[in-house]
């Protein structure tokens, strides 16, 4: 599991007690060709910033090519969709986060898969606050600047989010519940394109999760207000909390994990030896 422990985003402990005899075939003969892995959003987020280090060192493990395919569409449902009607043999697996697998589940009158009975759970990845960011130009320095602003200005500020019902989304609206506030939400084909409009100003503030902007916010492209977790993460020990802004409840850390389609085989086996250990420079 990801731990934000020092400067790098390191030592991501995979328990990938993961990828073995899926077929007939013993656990050394699998992969023998390519491998996918689905990410059901667009490429630059946090979840295909996940993706990309664990694909590479799964390639370098195994000596086998491992492809990340970004298939975003309808807040997770058109990638996962594709995965959970894909053959069960271990070839197209599915990296993801719980917007995708729960959140949905209660956005969506009728999806066209089932988060439990479609999916075998494979690896936990990480489990990671999110950022309240936003443009190097803003005027507000700290979140309770922010939040000041905003009650004086109803719906003059702006945060963007990756979509109706993404997590993003979810913490603004949390946010604007606790403290009572309001702000026009602007939501997007991922949170790539949040962010982006957030540095150039087009947007104020967005929600973002910590691996995909916090090189922006060491480099001082963009300015965090505020960490979505309950205490401070080692990373960025200096920014705040939001729940040290007085609103002690709030904490958030959503998951992301790696799943197979539901019917692989159950006959798990380690492939090498210890955890995957990322890093990122």
């Amino acid at each position: 599991m990801l731990n934000f422990g020092s400067s790098r985003l390191r030592r991501a402990g995979c328990a990938l007690a993961a990828f073995s005899a899926f077929s007939a075939a013993s656990a050394q003969d699998y992969p023998s060709r390519l491998v996918h892995l689905v990410v059901p959003q667009a490429a630059g987020g946090g979840t295909d910033t996940f993706a990309r280090a664990i694909g590479q060192k799964l390639s370098e493990r195994w000596g086998q090519s491992v492809v990340i395919e970004n298939r975003p569409g309808a807040g997770g449902v058109v990638g996962t969709d594709f995965v959970a009607k894909s053959a069960p043999d271990g070839y197209t697996l599915l990296v993801t986060y719980e917007g995708s697998q729960a959140i949905n589940q209660s956005l969506y009158e009728k999806l066209p898969f089932d988060s439990l009975r479609d999916f075998y759970p494979i690896a936990t990845i990480a489990a990671t606050p999110f950022l309240l960011i936003v443009g190097p130009r803003a005027q507000a320095k700290t979140l309770k600047e922010f939040i000041s602003f905003a009650r004086a200005n109803p719906d003059k500020l702006t945060y963007g989010s990756a979509g109706n019902g993404s997590v993003n989304h979810l913490l603004g609206e949390m946010l604007k519940t606790e403290a009572d506030i309001h702000v026009a939400h602007i939501p997007y084909k991922g949170a790539p394109a949040a962010i982006a409009d957030v540095i150039g100003g087009h947007i104020d503030a967005a929600f973002a999760s910590m691996p995909s902007v916090i090189s922006s916010v060491q480099s001082n492209v963009v300015r965090a207000l505020a960490v979505s977790s309950a205490k401070r993460v080692a990373v960025a020990p200096d920014i705040p909390t939001i729940a040290e802004a007085g609103f002690e409840k709030f904490d958030v850390n959503p998951w992301w994990g790696i799943l197979a389609p539901a019917g692989i085989s159950t006959s798990i086996a380690l492939l090498g030896e210890g955890p995957l250990v990322l890093t990122n420079p």
